[in-house]
C-alpha cells in the first residue's frame, strides 16, 4: 500500500472523488499543513492553525499509479484560486499536495509545471509540502456524501 495526501477544497467532495478510483483502498478526510495538535473541525476555519482540509489516501500503486492521483486532484479543483474553492474561502480550503517520498516530489513538481505549461494565462497557487501530522476529521466528515446522499 502506498499512501497520499490532497487538499483540494472542502474534503467531502475531494474525498468523494477519489473513493470512487480502482485501486483507492481508503479514503479519509483530515487536517494538516498546520501548528495545532489535533485541531477540530471549528478551530481549522478560524483560519488560526493554519491546516488545511485534507484527504489522506491508502492505495495499491499496482492498480493506480500516484501519476493517475494527480490527474484526478488537478480535474476536480481550480488549482488557481488562493485559499479558496468556489464558494469556500479561507486558508483551509488551498490547493495543496502532500509528499511522501522524494519519488511523489518529483511527479507533482513535474505534474505542476506540465499543467501550468497549458495554462500560461493563470498562476497555479497549489503548495507541494513534505506531508507532516495528518488529523483525521470528526466522524460526522467521513464519507460526508454517501452519509448525506450527496452527489448520487
Amino acid at each position: 500500500m502506498a499512501k497520499a495526501m490532497f487538499g483540494a477544497g472542502c474534503f467531502w467532495g475531494v474525498e468523494y472523488n477519489f473513493s470512487k478510483l480502482k485501486g483507492v483502498k481508503s479514503v479519509v478526510s483530515g487536517y494538516s499543513g498546520g501548528k495545532t495538535k489535533n485541531p477540530t473541525y471549528e478551530q481549522v476555519c478560524s483560519n488560526s492553525t493554519e491546516h488545511a482540509e485534507v484527504v489522506m489516501i491508502d492505495y495499491d500503486s499496482d492498480i493506480v499509479s500516484y501519476d493517475s492521483l494527480l490527474n484526478v486532484f488537478w480535474e476536480k479543483h481550480d488549482p488557481t484560486t488562493l485559499n479558496r474553492q468556489g464558494p469556500d474561502v479561507g486558508n483551509q480550503y488551498r490547493s495543496a499536495i502532500y509528499y511522501f517520498t522524494e519519488m511523489q516530489k518529483e511527479i507533482a513538481m513535474k505534474s505542476l509545471n506540465y499543467l501550468q505549461s497549458k495554462m500560461a494565462d493563470k498562476k497555479i497557487v497549489t503548495e507541494i509540502t513534505e506531508a507532516g501530522d495528518f488529523w483525521i476529521a470528526e466522524e460526522y466528515h467521513q464519507k460526508y456524501f454517501e452519509k448525506h446522499r450527496v452527489g448520487h
